[in-house]
C-alpha cells in the first residue's frame, strides 16, 4: 500500500526515479511493471502497479459501451494507459502526451493513494492542497451516504 507525497524531479528526458520506499514493493511483487493513465476529473496522473491495473481493467470491461459515459470513461483511461516497466535504477519515463495533460513541469509531487500514485505539477499540488484546506474551513465538502459514517 502506497502513502505519502514525495517531491521529485523530473529530468530532461521525462523520467523520475521512483522512491526507494516503493520501489523494492514494486520489484518483488510487480516485477516492476505500471500503468499510467490520465486521472478523469483532476490535472495529474494515476500511477497503478500492474495487479491495481488488471482490477480496474475488469471493471471498465463490464460497462456497457453503448453508454456513452461508460464508453468516454473507457476511451479516455484505456486510450491513455501506457505500460512502464522501472528501469535498473527504478526510474520511470513518462510519455510527452501524459507529461502534457497533467502540465507537469521539473518538480513534481508523487503521492501515494493506497492501491496507486497522483503524479502532480509540485505547484499545482500545492495549490490544490491550498483550495482543498480552505473547502474544508468553507464546509464546503459535499456530504456523500458513503461518508456519513466513515470516522477516523
Amino acid at each position: 500500500m502506497f502513502k505519502g507525497a514525495s517531491s521529485l524531479s523530473l529530468d530532461d528526458k521525462g523520467r523520475f526515479a521512483v522512491p526507494t520506499k516503493y520501489r523494492q514493493q514494486l520489484l518483488s511483487e510487480e516485477q516492476g511493471a505500471l500503468i499510467c493513465t490520465i486521472a478523469i476529473n483532476e490535472p495529474c496522473l494515476w500511477l497503478y502497479p500492474m495487479s491495481e491495473w488488471y482490477e480496474i481493467e475488469a471493471r471498465l470491461q463490464k460497462l456497457s459501451n453503448m453508454n456513452p459515459r461508460a464508453r468516454r470513461l473507457q476511451r479516455m483511461l484505456l486510450g491513455h494507459a501506457t505500460e512502464y516497466q522501472l528501469d535498473k535504477n527504478g526510474r520511470i519515463l513518462l510519455a510527452p502526451s501524459l507529461r502534457t495533460h497533467a502540465g507537469l513541469s521539473k518538480k513534481i509531487m508523487l503521492v501515494g493513494l493506497l492501491n496507486k500514485f497522483e503524479i502532480w505539477d509540485e505547484d499545482r499540488w500545492h495549490q490544490q492542497m491550498q483550495l482543498d484546506t480552505e473547502l474544508e474551513r468553507g464546509g464546503e465538502f459535499e456530504s456523500s451516504p458513503e461518508l456519513d459514517n466513515f470516522s477516523l
